[in-house]
């Protein structure tokens, strides 16, 4: 058994479990860039993997009732015949062609600079669950179809996107639901798209079998100390590491020409802004409070 990929699956299934951040996010950029493996292979046996993790959070939400099924079946209307069709199209290449690995690293760079701003605004993307509908109701469903699509091709093509991603999008289109029910319903539709994307991807011989195994080994443990760990480590920093370490493998993925401390060194100034201004927006608050009570 190859113990750094133990470690691996350990360190990942760790943050998922501190962070709830979708384990592709971290786990295909490890696994592609720490380890040497082959694009098409990192992307395929993180698949499997996900919907393998992710089944265990579907039936925790599903007893709390945080599931909307009809928002799951909208979703997957458009993503498994998207998922689908991208995996072969990805088979109609070969697989060690510059054309299919080039592709998968410059997408899953943007997919992880993606993610990285809904890991620094998520707050107030939770804030805007509270918010009134603003998109005609009628175009709603056809928008989510439209977004299980988009989710298809990105997450069959990068591994990354049915979590943080798949959230940020259901808040904007959701914002009356619950975000329980956002989660719920994210978890419950990433369960049938990386499995499918994650099948597509076993047909073209891309996923690692062993791999995936010792992966599991350490992930499982690591997410069950990472979510009994919640209460003891302060999650807004963890976050914010995150975020800088997202970026700055994002950009390394998409745009290697550009020099590398840029995009940390600018993820770190705003964070530091934003830590800022919701001092500022406490503090207002705080005296607001204390001058109502008078």
């Amino acid at each position: 058994m190859e113990w750094g990929f133990v470690v691996a699956g350990f360190s990942v299934g760790w943050l998922v479990g501190l962070t709830g951040v979708g384990g592709g996010s971290l786990m295909t950029p490890i696994l592609l860039l720490f380890f040497n493996v082959k694009a098409t292979v990192a992307v395929g046996t993180d698949l499997l993997y996900a919907s393998l993790t992710k089944s265990v959070g579907v039936l925790a939400h599903g007893r709390l009732g945080n599931i909307d099924w009809r928002i799951v079946g909208l979703l997957g209307l458009g993503s498994v015949p998207a998922s689908f069709v991208t995996a072969w199209g990805i088979g109609h290449y070969a697989l060690d062609s510059e054309v299919v690995i080039e592709g998968i690293r410059f997408w899953l760079g943007v997919a992880l600079l993606l993610t990285s701003l809904s890991v620094i605004f998520r707050h107030e993307l939770m804030k805007s669950a509270q918010h009134e509908q603003h998109l005609p109701r009628p175009l709603v469903p056809a928008l989510t179809v439209a977004l299980g699509l988009l989710l298809g091709v990105m997450v069959t093509l990068t591994s990354v996107g049915a979590g943080a991603l798949g959230v940020t999008a259901l808040l904007l289109l959701y914002p009356a639901l619950s975000l329980n029910r956002i989660i719920g319903s994210d978890v419950a539709h990433a369960v049938p798209l990386t499995l499918v994307a994650g099948i597509g991807h076993a047909s073209l011989g891309t996923v690692d079998y062993s791999l995936l195994g010792t992966l599991l080994v350490g992930s499982i443990p690591g997410i069950w100390i990472g979510s009994h760990m919640t209460t003891r480590i302060d999650e807004a920093w963890v976050r914010s590491v995150l975020a800088v370490i997202l970026v700055y493998v994002g950009q390394k993925l998409c745009l290697p020409g550009w020099p590398q401390w840029l995009g940390a060194a600018l993820t770190l100034g705003l964070l530091v802004a934003k830590g800022v201004s919701d001092a500022r927006k406490k503090r207002r608050n705080r005296v607001a409070a204390q001058e109502s009570a008078r």
